[in-house]
């Protein structure tokens, strides 16, 4: 995704009220977006797809490089916890490993379903160009050994911003906005830190990929394992 169409898609979610940005109570999500119509998607926030379109079964994804973005209420220097501030070279590899653990878990749980990704687009690819957006880490970990924890019931919140198109024509098939928090089971308490962070972002990656894979299973006429 170039930066303008990024940065674009980041203020479309934030004016049709589907992120929180500044508003406290959100809006309902309008029923039309840039030609595509408003469908709904047992467990996803905001489905549009476009209208009329005889979706190809498609056997391949091609992802492109994924962005990431912080929510710009994220302060991570605020919690007295931290043994040291984190500078912009933290904060990029922040960026860079979530994305990396969204092309991980999207090769796995797609992989699963015979949906390898590739580099190159054909006549039964669909590309996929997704985004995290409003990424807040309630509690980042730079703790060392011996060091006091710190404890949440919800490590953080993310949204996930997709557009789907066929690969090899460009059309926009569908858009996806879909709201997470990372919480702990029952709301306990739970020592946040880098490995159960993670943990938390796999498993809300792993539910968006599962997602995608039950739809190109439906496309394929097959039920989603």
């Amino acid at each position: 995704m170039c930066v303008a169409s990024w940065w674009r898609m980041i203020a479309l979610a934030c004016v049709i009220g589907i992120v929180g940005c500044a508003a406290t109570k959100r809006p309902e999500p309008p029923a039309e977006w840039d030609g595509l119509e408003r469908r709904e998607v047992k467990g996803l926030g905001a489905v549009y797809v476009r209208p009329n379109v005889q979706f190809p079964p498609y056997k391949a994804v091609l992802l492109d490089p994924v962005e990431v973005a912080f929510s710009k209420d994220w302060d991570p220097n605020t919690s007295r916890e931290l043994s040291r501030h984190l500078d912009a070279g933290d904060l990029q590899k922040i960026k860079d490993g979530l994305a990396k653990m969204f092309r991980e878990s999207f090769s796995e749980q797609l992989g699963k379903g015979g949906y390898p990704l590739t580099e190159m687009p054909s006549e039964d690819t669909m590309r996929v160009t997704a985004g995290v957006i409003d990424l807040y880490i309630n509690a980042p970990d730079t703790m060392t050994a011996g060091r006091s924890r710190t404890y949440t019931t919800e490590t953080g919140r993310m949204t996930l911003v997709m557009e789907i198109r066929d690969a090899p024509s460009g059309q926009l098939l569908a858009r996806v906005v879909d709201r997470r928090l990372a919480e702990s089971p029952g709301g306990q308490l739970q020592w946040s830190n880098s490995v159960t962070n993670q943990a938390d972002a796999r498993a809300i990656l792993d539910g968006w990929a599962k997602q995608l894979r039950a739809a190109l299973d439906r496309l394929n006429g097959r039920a989603s394992g």
